[in-house]
């Protein structure tokens, strides 16, 4: 299963870079990380504006991100279109990973994109109660605030449910003014 570090969460400097580990990286800038980045681009659930986010887009491109990490994404019928016009154009820049994730199972037509999907993004609570509906094997789980003694049984947990990607990891998310602002990305990461 491929790892990806979202912005609340950073890996062990002793961890040696691998092609299959991505680290979310908030805003365009020194790197945190020597692993492969993908820049944050928040869709504000498809509230965003399709010239902010394309400025975004050129924002990583211009830092030489290995991809975009299309973070509160729609997940309905209706947020289709802007998610697919970023997507096809973040693949004109070069940035040809994308990882969309709207936190829950989408409408089929996401599926056309052809892009990585995440779709839990929650609580452990809440992972150990959800059901899975509406998701394939390869989709993303983020899991956060798993004790530390559960870690390894949150992890073969995400491999029962089929996640191709994803972290179970103790850190929390935090929400930052930056976020809830539509910038780039937000501070603290």
């Amino acid at each position: 299963m491929k790892t990806l570090f979202p912005p609340y969460a950073h890996p062990s400097p002793e961890l040696a870079p691998h092609p299959d580990t991505w680290v979310v990286q908030e805003r365009p800038g020194p790197r945190g990380s020597a692993h492969q980045i993908l820049g944050r681009v928040d869709l504000d659930w498809g509230g965003r504006s399709l010239a902010d986010v394309l400025a975004d887009v050129d924002a990583w491109r211009e830092d030489g991100a290995e991809g975009l990490f299309l973070d509160r994404a729609p997940a309905g019928s209706g947020g289709v279109g802007p998610v697919a016009l970023t997507v096809r154009l973040a693949a004109r820049r070069g940035l040809h990973r994308v990882v969309l994730n709207p936190g829950v199972p989408t409408h089929p037509l996401y599926r056309e994109l052809g892009v990585r999907i995440c779709t839990f993004d929650g609580s452990w609570s809440a992972y150990q109660g959800w059901d899975g509906d509406g998701t394939l094997p390869g989709d993303g789980h983020l899991v956060h605030g798993v004790p530390t003694e559960m870690l390894t049984a949150a992890r073969r947990l995400m491999g029962r449910r089929g996640a191709g990607f994803g972290l179970a990891t103790d850190a929390g998310p935090y929400v930052s003014g930056a976020v809830s602002g539509g910038a780039a990305g937000s501070g603290g990461s």
